[in-house]
């Protein structure tokens, strides 16, 4: 195998691929990705058995050939390299060699018959789906999603096709974001009424590979989700567990609402975090007639507090929350003010852009 290439034509794809090679391998071939050259055309591939990315690319072709070689060190050797000089990539008995200019590296490989197969392919009718609106939404409720919570269906987010619209939910038991996004004419097709959990890994690595594409197509099994997006193929495997009912956590009824600028409420929050205790994170915010106040206390006896101006008009209550789970909602909302939506001091809390209304967000309260 040799080819020869500017650094720049490559330096996405392999970006990519390392992101998803996993780093702490059980396997030493998981640190690798696949290389294969054929026909003018190198497709790479990566895994770490849960995710897979492939990328197909145009090269200047010497000779073909199929090898391994690990992915982090190709990538930091890659983006050091100068973009002018042209890199000329070799396979030389068990070694791949990196020339560029007077440079050259060697990196050992693996035998290709121990990387692992493909984790398959999604035979379904693609959905065809923006990547800018499909992007801001994960983005939009991706902030909620578990880590490393043993109900393993919490580590991932919810996507649900139904009645040409896409409807994305995350939560980790705490709070709970969800949003939607319509499909085009007939984009839904045979996947109408598909419901799937993707992996939290699956989820961040799937808005990089959308990036810098107009739109992209995604496929949907019991078991796998895969998407195609120019030249390259994410797959990943699904979650397996029964996602909550969101219809039961979101309140419906709450007689009690406030809204508040959002930048000011962020930033009065920002401020008053500074001395919430260090591991809870607990502010109470205290609603009366036209105000708002925000408050907040740590056990080295040190205290802040804001006071908002406000449209409320209903009787005194107390509540407190985390601060982190609202500043998270606040920094995603796009509205220049947020509606909150109580039923009493120990209910859960509905926030809402007042501008918006594909997104809401819940967040549980706690005791202070």
């Amino acid at each position: 195998m040799k080819i020869k290439v500017k650094r720049d034509g490559l330096i996405a794809p392999i970006q990519l691929i390392s992101n998803v090679v996993e780093r702490r391998q059980t396997l030493p071939v998981l640190a690798n990705m696949k290389i294969k050259v054929d026909n003018g055309r190198l497709q790479m591939v990566g895994t770490d058995l849960e995710v897979e990315l492939q990328t197909n690319s145009d090269v200047e072709m010497e000779s073909a050939g199929e090898v391994t070689m690990p992915a982090k060190k190709l990538n930091d050797i890659w983006r050091s390299l100068p973009a002018t000089e042209d890199i000329v990539l070799e396979q030389v008995n068990d070694k791949v060699t990196i020339k560029c200019g007077r440079g050259k590296y060697s990196l050992s490989t693996i035998g290709v018959n121990e990387f692992p197969d493909s984790l398959g392919f999604v035979d379904a009718e693609p959905i065809n789906i923006d990547s800018d609106v499909f992007k801001q939404s994960v983005e939009q409720v991706s902030f909620a999603m578990a880590q490393q919570d043993v109900r393993y269906f919490l580590n991932g987010m919810l996507l649900e096709v139904e009645g040409g619209v896409i409807k994305l939910v995350a939560t980790d038991g705490h709070r709970l974001a969800m949003t939607e996004m319509s499909l085009g004419a007939g984009s839904s097709g045979s996947s109408e009424g598909a419901r799937a959990i993707i992996p939290r890994k699956g989820v961040l690595e799937l808005l990089k590979i959308i990036d810098g594409s107009d739109e992209f197509q995604l496929c949907m099994s019991d078991k796998l989700v895969s998407v195609q997006a120019n030249d390259r193929r994410f797959t990943s495997k699904l979650v397996e567990g029964q996602f909550p009912d969101y219809n039961k956590v979101v309140p419906e009824g709450g007689s009690i609402e406030v809204s508040l600028d959002r930048l000011v409420f962020r930033d009065a929050l920002q401020r008053a975090s500074i001395l919430s205790n260090e591991k809870y994170r607990g502010v109470r915010l205290s609603l009366s007639k036209g105000a708002v106040k925000i408050q907040a206390n740590n056990p080295e006896q040190e205290e802040a507090e804001e006071v908002l101006e406000s449209d409320y008009e209903g009787s005194d209550l107390e509540i407190g929350f985390n601060v982190g789970y609202i500043l998270d909602v606040l920094s995603v909302l796009d509205s220049e003010e947020v509606r909150i939506t109580l039923s009493d001091g120990n209910s859960s809390a509905l926030l809402e852009g007042v501008d918006e209304s594909n997104a809401i967000y819940v967040v549980m309260p706690m005791r202070l």
